[in-house]
């Protein structure tokens, strides 16, 4: 590669956050029929969506969901058995460096060299591109000022995750990509990650994260597409999907003997039942007079339920609906 010039920080202009769309609707990624095959298993099965620029896009499913390598793909670390990616207009797949060149990628193996210390971390990252940032203010927005000395191996769990999420941005790129990016972190260290995910939506960039978290997607994203069996199964925005249930709340319970399906769906206020874990998960519009008829239907068999939990209707609950199990599964 040829020697890279001065380093330089480019001034982004700030998107306006919104809570269904991005200010802007033009369109950075576009994804078409891809799909990734090893043998017998389809990893990634004929998957397309678009992304638009400034919007912070989720991809949520389990572990083995095919997210990260359908991530990867776009990334122009692994190359699609079909389908086509357009990154910001360009032929992604035949201009694949090109297309490095203007995003930012934060692997989910947090590929760092042990050996080096943080600054040297960013430093050799920083080599790869043409474009560059300054290195003192990227230390200092993840907290890693007092540690640009310290070996990589040295660090703690959270210290390295947030060096693996400033790798990304070391050419200040138009687009991140972030791979589970919370994933093993303790809940304080998982909100301080959001505070600098909605950070860079503010700097107006546009964030691709993938995750098996159905409450950070719900905080982060503008849109989510929900993975599972390498298959996008459904893509809106958090509050659509939600609402897509056609139920406000979600009542969860368990009764000592059986109780058909057929009569807690008669229940008033009762759109849809799933069994899960050996429990009943009951979504309702009316939780006053379901859980009013479910005492009474538990009190005229002597069948009264052991556990009620009432709880509003989030992703998971989406996920449940599209495939019968939970997100951990």
């Amino acid at each position: 590669m040829s020697s890279a010039p001065a380093e330089t920080s480019a001034d982004t202009g700030a998107t306006a956050a919104g809570s269904d769309r991005p200010a802007t609707l033009d369109t950075v990624l576009e994804v078409h029929g891809l799909t990734k095959q090893y043998g017998r298993l389809t990893a990634v099965d004929g998957v397309s969506f678009a992304v638009f620029a400034g919007e912070t896009f989720g991809i949520l499913g389990p572990n083995g969901a095919g997210k990260t390598t359908c991530l990867e793909m776009i990334e122009g670390l692994r190359v699609p058995d079909s389908g086509s990616i357009r990154l910001m207009g360009i032929d992604a797949l035949a201009e694949r460096r090109r297309v490095q060149e203007m995003i930012g990628v934060q692997l989910q193996s947090q590929a760092l060299w042990l050996e080096l210390t943080a600054e040297e971390t960013l430093k050799t990252f920083q080599s790869l591109f043409r474009r560059r940032v300054r290195i003192d203010p990227l230390l200092e927005r993840f907290s890693l000022t007092d540690k640009r000395r310290a070996l990589v191996k040295h660090l703690s769990g959270g210290q390295k995750q947030r060096l693996s999420v400033a790798t990304a941005l070391v050419n200040d790129p138009q687009v991140v990509f972030l791979d589970e990016p919370t994933t093993g972190l303790d809940p304080q260290a998982r909100h301080s990650f959001w505070d600098l995910i909605r950070e860079m939506r503010q700097e107006g960039k546009t964030v691709i994260v993938t995750t098996h978290y159905m409450e950070e997607a719900e905080a982060l994203c503008d849109r989510v597409a929900i993975m599972d069996l390498g298959r996008i199964i459904s893509l809106d925005t958090p509050r659509a999907l939600v609402d897509g249930l056609g139920s406000g709340s979600a009542i969860e319970c368990e009764f000592a003997a059986a109780v058909d399906d057929h009569v807690l769906s008669a229940l008033p206020g009762v759109r849809d039942v799933r069994r899960e874990d050996g429990a009943l998960l009951i979504f309702t519009i009316d939780v006053s007079a379901t859980l009013d008829s479910l005492i009474k239907l538990g009190g005229g068999t002597g069948n009264l339920p052991k556990r009620l939990n009432v709880r509003s209707s989030t992703l998971e609950d989406v996920f449940i609906s599209l495939t019968g199990r939970r997100l951990r599964d």
